[in-house]
């Protein structure tokens, strides 16, 4: 962010958030761009199918994505800051193979994150925490070792998701217990996260692997998009959704979007699953036309 001029090789090192949301701005302003991951999926935390269509999406626009690859040295060759990327092939049995090097103008960790909680000499308070998963909380995210401690956000080991409205979310609740005493929990469903590459990835509730390991019984709504008004008047090419329901109930288990103003929509869905509401509610509503959350009631 604070260079004058944007590298021309730049490989990332991770295929999460971060790697790719950069990626697709680089190389629309000109960069080359490789993005390494050790994973068989990128993305893992959204839908595969809808990660497919973004994954076809992302190489059209020549942003080199090479999976099952595991980065074992970056090594500085130059006083220009120019880098060796070394890496190698992971197979389906976790051996590796095929030894290749990048060379790089820069290289960016997005392979994730640890909670920032070392330097806080927790031990002399009695604070117990996990190097990867931070501070261990009760129900009221207040600490299991030291109960003058609470903690929110990305240092608490909680089962909130990584992201800035749940940091806010679990600081007012900690803000609450510590003023009116142990009263609040977290509620954690329902709530969205986004990939901000162009076009937008966005999720909310189960995926489809996960609620087929819960037994739950559901019916899936899953389409390619990209024939649709809403995509095809801003000359998108790549666009889909899906959205499971639950049989009996009707109500809406989770939702996966790809494509324009994704971001928004979600949203809509992320209420739905927060307030218990089923299709036929959500369908009562008339939105207003032509948006892209006009596409809600054929997508139920």
């Amino acid at each position: 962010m604070e260079l004058d001029k944007l590298p021309f090789n730049i490989c990332f090192i991770g295929g999460g958030y971060i790697s790719f949301e950069f990626a697709h701005v680089a190389a629309r302003a000109g960069s080359k761009v490789t993005i390494l991951h050790h994973g068989k999926k990128a993305l893992k935390n959204f839908d595969a199918d809808l990660v497919g269509m973004l994954l076809k999406k992302t190489r059209e626009i020549n942003i080199e994505v090479k999976l099952q690859t595991m980065v074992e040295k970056v090594e500085l060759i130059d006083k220009d800051k120019n880098f060796l990327v070394y890496s190698s092939v992971i197979d389906d049995n976790g051996n590796s193979h095929k030894s290749s090097v990048i060379e790089a103008d820069m290289v960016v960790h997005g392979g994730g994150r640890v909670p920032d909680v070392e330097d806080l000499k927790l031990e002399s308070a009695g604070v117990e925490y996990d190097k990867k998963d931070g501070i261990k909380v009760n129900e009221y995210l207040q600490s299991i070792s030291n109960p003058a401690i609470y903690a929110a956000g990305d240092v608490a080991d909680t089962e909130g998701m990584p992201l800035t409205p749940v940091a806010g979310y679990e600081g007012g609740i900690v803000a609450d217990n510590l003023l009116e005493g142990n009263h609040l929990k977290p509620n954690y469903q329902g709530i969205p996260s986004v990939v901000f590459t162009v076009p937008p990835l966005a999720s909310v509730g189960l995926q489809e692997e996960t609620a087929e390991k819960l037994g739950l019984r559901f019916r899936k709504n899953y389409q390619d998009t990209s024939s649709w008004y809403s995509s095809r008047r801003i000359n998108e090419s790549c666009s889909g959704f899906k959205v499971l329901i639950e049989e009996n109930s009707n109500r809406i288990l989770g939702a996966h979007l790809l494509g324009p103003h994704a971001e928004e929509v979600i949203n809509i869905f992320a209420l739905a699953i927060r307030l218990g509401l089923d299709t036929h509610t959500l369908r009562k509503g008339i939105l207003a036309y032509p948006t892209s959350s006009y596409n809600v009631n054929y997508m139920l």
